[in-house]
């Protein structure tokens, strides 16, 4: 009832400010917020499988992680050197990447050098930097990071490294000297180093209180996060990842990874919910992560999990997972590059399993190697793995099935590191053994970003594929979309979504430009519809189609301008396309492109009419 209340109230506001908006406002005030953006950003909830804003409409998070610098020792734990750092990589990622979202890691190694003494100077740090990405008008959510439990349980002459628990922790376990034996992939220590196995099997069984303190360390964290940002900045913290890619470690004889779920991991995400809650974050979700191993994609690593036994969990938790194709990462079980609908499968069992649980899904990690002998198929795994957030829809399908399109998934790919080839990095402590290539972590190379001689950011990857088209805010409920971003593999441009020949002249109209088409249930509401705006889509030559309108150029946003182009919020030179439904609720679509070049008014409207039969009949 308090947040109908708290809606009811936010509609309001926003009915009398469009009352008194006379006419669009001037450059000027296009810097600042709009009417509706503080209404939207002081909620962020999980209502009937959607994440949701201020305003009621439904938000889907799109970004990167930050960073797998937290990882290294050579800033402290930390993602960044300095908050100069920060901001420029805040920037780049909503400006270059087009992220509204960073899932934001954090150290405990760090957080908690000694036991039980939280380090006020990390936590201090952490955040002015998370702060640095607010104010650029991104959504954070920190994550506690753990890979292989801890670096302390490898050594200087190690092939391996590790990131999680502090040396306090490793040292008190006794564990046996590190060895993985004949590994390929360092993921492979999950299951065969037995220091590994050792170390995490006691944190879930809290062998010497070490779950009882790390669960002190992130209540302790959290309190500091909410007491020492505004709470504006507060707001734009959606929630908390509470550990990265759970796995028990060994399993007791006759246990399955089904009822390691149910006995330990659930039960430690209760108490870290609990954590929160006192903490003051009450009204933020949990990212809770299922057994690492439930959704891969090699059956010999498959196994049973999802969190089937913790019931509904919404609106308290979130399913988050994340998913890399280890068949193309190995390079031996997909001998070929991925295809149209190569992850429908995979992201489709991923929006199952948060409806069955009651919730929404995030994807908060996900991506490819950009170099090393797989590399090659980097650009059409990345393609494919977009298409499957966008929709459960292979491109072949989408036109004739819009209706099965599934919710829109929100993700977070791997990873936003300004550092990439940067690094100074002396490995387990290894004055021999400095780093400075790719990511300077077990050889991996994901980072989209880097910086440039002159230390501007620049994307690693295409820009058509990672700055995208998306409904980041949808007053009322998505009922599909899909993108065609038309990015390349080497010099060949994918395309897979054309526009059917049945719908000519959209498909005259697009051309060979990039498009999108969402397709929507208003609410009746006066809030608009947001889109992320690309940088490849420049306001004066973007074409859209709707039932609110058909038109070449995009004015600027006021009242009575139902389809217009704004900032996005911080200040960044990111845009957003606005779609303003008058009400009742109803059906609408809007098809945006950059493929036209002065389209005339009858091929405008000759698409009108047959967009709006296309979607009379099939949505």
């Amino acid at each position: 009832m308090a947040k109908m209340h708290a809606r009811l109230i936010g509609l309001l506001v926003l009915m009398t400010a469009s009352l008194t908006t006379p006419g669009a406002p001037s450059a000027a005030a296009l810097a600042d917020p709009l009417w509706f953006d503080e209404q939207a950003a002081t909620a962020f909830t999980v209502e009937g499988g959607r994440f949701i804003d201020g305003l009621g409409r439904e938000v889907v998070l799109r970004g990167y992680n930050v960073s797998g610098e937290t990882k290294l020792e050579e800033n402290g734990g930390l993602p960044f050197a300095s908050v100069a750092d920060a901001e420029k990589s805040a920037t780049a990622l909503r400006a270059l990447g087009g992220g509204n979202t960073a899932r934001f890691l954090l150290s405990w190694a760090h957080a908690e050098p000694v036991r039980g003494q939280v380090d006020p100077a990390y936590l201090a740090a952490a955040t002015a930097q998370m702060r640095a990405f607010i104010k650029a008008g991104i959504r954070v959510y920190p994550d506690f990071h753990q890979d292989l439990y801890s670096r302390h349980l490898f050594n200087q002459g190690s092939w391996y490294t590790g990131d999680g628990a502090p040396k306090w922790v490793v040292d008190a376990g006794g564990y046996p000297r590190e060895s993985c034996g004949i590994c390929l992939f360092w993921g492979q220590n999950i299951t065969q180093n037995e220091a590994v196995k050792k170390a995490t099997y006691d944190f879930w069984h809290n062998r010497g209180g070490v779950q009882d303190a790390f669960l002190a360390t992130a209540q302790t964290a959290m309190a500091y996060f909410a007491e020492h940002l505004t709470g504006a900045e507060f707001a734009a913290v959606v929630g908390f990842d509470p550990y990265n890619e759970p796995h028990a470690g060994s399993y007791e004889s006759g246990q399955s990874s089904r009822g390691w779920e149910r006995d330990l991991l659930w039960p430690f995400y209760e108490k870290f919910r609990a954590r929160m809650d006192a903490a003051g974050w009450r009204s933020k979700p949990a990212f809770v992560e299922p057994n690492l191993f439930w959704n891969a994609n090699l059956a010999f690593q498959k196994q049973e999990g999802g969190l089937l036994d913790a019931g509904a969990i919404g609106p308290r938790y979130v399913f988050n997972t994340h998913f890399y194709d280890q068949k193309a990462i190995s390079g031996v079980f997909m001998w070929g590059k991925a295809a149209d609908g190569q992850y429908a499968g995979d992201f489709g069992a991923v929006r199952d399993r948060a409806s069955d649980a009651g919730t929404a899904a995030v994807v908060s990690e996900f991506g490819h190697p950009l170099s090393g002998t797989v590399s090659d198929k980097a650009p059409t795994v990345h393609k494919a793995m977009y298409q499957a957030l966008d929709s459960r829809l292979p491109g072949a399908a989408w036109w004739s099935r819009p209706h099965d399109s599934g919710p829109v998934l929100s993700g977070t790919q791997w990873q936003w590191d300004i550092y990439h080839g940067r690094h100074h990095e002396l490995m387990n402590g290894n004055p021999d053994k400095v780093l400075t290539a790719a990511d300077a972590w077990n050889e991996e190379d994901l980072s989209a970003v880097r910086l440039d001689d002159s230390g501007r950011p620049v994307l690693r990857q295409d820009a058509r594929l990672l700055d995208r088209l998306c409904p980041s805010a949808t007053a009322g409920r998505v009922l599909a979309f899909t993108y065609e971003d038309r990015s390349r593999d080497g010099s060949t441009t994918l395309t897979w979504n054309p526009v059917p020949k049945s719908l000519p002249r959209v498909a005259e109209l697009v051309g060979g430009g990039q498009y999108g088409l969402l397709l929507w249930r208003s609410d009746g509401t006066s809030a608009p519809t947001e889109l992320h705006l690309p940088a490849s889509f420049d306001s004066p030559r973007t074409t859209v189609v709707s039932d609110l309108g058909a038109l070449h150029g995009l004015p600027s946003y006021g009242a009575g301008v139902p389809i217009a182009v704004a900032p996005e919020p911080g200040g960044t030179g990111s845009r957003r396309l606005l779609l303003t439904a008058p009400g009742p609720a109803g059906l609408h679509y809007a098809l945006v492109t950059n493929g036209a070049t002065g389209p005339s008014a009858g091929l405008l409207k000759g698409a009108q009419d047959e967009l709006a039969a296309w979607a009379a009949t099939r949505a």
